[in-house]
């Protein structure tokens, strides 16, 4: 039976690994360890496992005493590279929430070790064992489509979601490498599995016209504030985030409900890409963070055929050269986990060993590294005001 620890106890690392890990999954792992910056929170998430769960104050010496097989990295984005670093280094594989890391040069560390250590790191896409998107999947490499040609790509981000990235961490670039690393990367990561191909070119246009200074003055937070803005959030109103984060304030001061326009966020909200595959596909990719409704758009234009796919009604269009006009309705999302059945799924393969159903569906290094490239170059066209050329780190990280 595998020994787990983890590092990291927010609402994500709790509900998503944590309290599953030891109420669903006991008799394959055992999780022996939880670790956060914020004790409170670290002991909470023990509490909430119902089995008291070893908290430490120290993750080096969590690693020498209970020597783990595997750690689980659900951190704030920029410390994921130490942490999964010093567990490839202590003798661990690990399990790393999406994004891999924050920049070209983290990810190039954690590659390194990796490859000396032996040891292995996968990397959490829950998307990828979405009924929606095993489906398209599927069809793409039925070669219904022919070789394919172009992608365009249109995530919206409703109002109540897109605000609340920007009322958190990560609304800061320094934290979260942008939403176009952090939220993007299950986006491209998609791309790049229906393509299988890898970026090697990026060109980007981003704004911030809503949120931080671009939008109107605010309080400190939702909690204290009187102005009652169109994102106020009540954090009283969720018990998970009133016992995560506003009953652990003291111990970190980490505010769950800062103000959406507070000076800190740096990040864009309205975002447009470009991006050459290595096999000559074209992708052009927009995030709006603040939409009307929640959903995605995705056309792939093939020599065969045109798909037209979205997760608003779960359908496919399907148009093909030889004449073939089709709807098709997709696997709606199952109610019974988070992310339409994909987390469980996906815990199934990690933790009971479950045979995946679709080649390369579980992500390791290379698409971790993939995913969080597309977003880091992107970001670096927009401030440069230059296209990112990503052969240099192709050469030895995408092949």
């Amino acid at each position: 039976m595998k020994r787990y620890v983890q590092v990291g106890c927010g609402h994500r690392g709790t509900e998503a690994y944590a309290v599953p890990l030891v109420k669903q999954y006991g008799d394959y792992g055992t999780l022996c360890g939880v670790y956060d910056v914020n004790p409170l929170r670290a002991k909470l998430v023990s509490e909430l496992t119902g089995k008291d769960i070893p908290v430490f104050d120290d993750f080096t010496r969590m690693l020498e005493e209970v020597k783990p097989d595997t750690v689980i990295v659900t951190t704030v984005d920029c410390f994921h590279d130490r942490y999964i670093v010093e567990a490839l280094e202590a003798g661990c594989d690990v399990i790393s929430e999406k994004p891999l890391t924050t920049t070209l040069e983290k990810a190039r560390a954690i590659y390194e070790t990796q490859k000396r250590t032996g040891h292995k790191v996968t990397v959490t896409f829950n998307l990828r064992f979405h009924p929606f998107f095993s489906k398209l999947k599927e069809m793409v490499d039925s070669g219904v489509l022919g070789e394919i040609l172009s992608v365009h790509y249109e995530w919206m981000l409703g109002m109540k979601h897109g605000a609340d990235y920007f009322r958190r961490w990560h609304a800061e670039r320094e934290k979260s490498g942008t939403l176009l690393v952090h939220k993007s990367t299950h986006h491209f990561d998609i791309v790049n599995w229906l393509l299988d191909q890898y970026p090697v070119s990026v060109n980007a246009f981003g704004t911030r016209r809503v949120f931080g200074d671009a939008g109107e003055a605010g309080g400190q937070r939702c909690l204290t504030c009187e102005h009652r803005c169109p994102f106020y959030y009540d954090i009283t109103s969720n018990e998970a985030h009133r016992r995560l984060y506003l009953n652990c304030e003291s111990a970190d001061g980490y505010l769950r409900d800062d103000c959406v326009y507070s000076k800190r966020v740096n990040i864009q909200d309205t975002v447009s890409v470009n991006a050459l595959y290595s096999g000559g596909t074209v992708m052009s990719y927009t995030l709006s963070a603040f939409a009307p409704y929640e959903g995605m758009k995705l056309v792939l234009n093939g020599t065969k055929g045109r798909m037209e796919a979205t997760n608003i009604d779960n359908t496919v269009r399907l148009y093909t050269t030889d004449g073939r006009d089709e709807l098709i309705q997709l696997p709606a999302e199952e109610e019974d986990d988070a992310h339409g059945g994909a987390d469980r799924r996906i815990r199934d393969n990690l933790f009971m060993g479950k045979p995946i159903d679709l080649p390369g569906q579980s992500a390791g290094l290379r698409e971790g590294f993939m995913s969080i490239a597309i977003g880091i170059a992107a970001d670096e066209s927009m401030r440069s005001g230059r296209q990112i050329d990503l052969r240099p780190y192709a050469d030895t990280l995408f092949k």
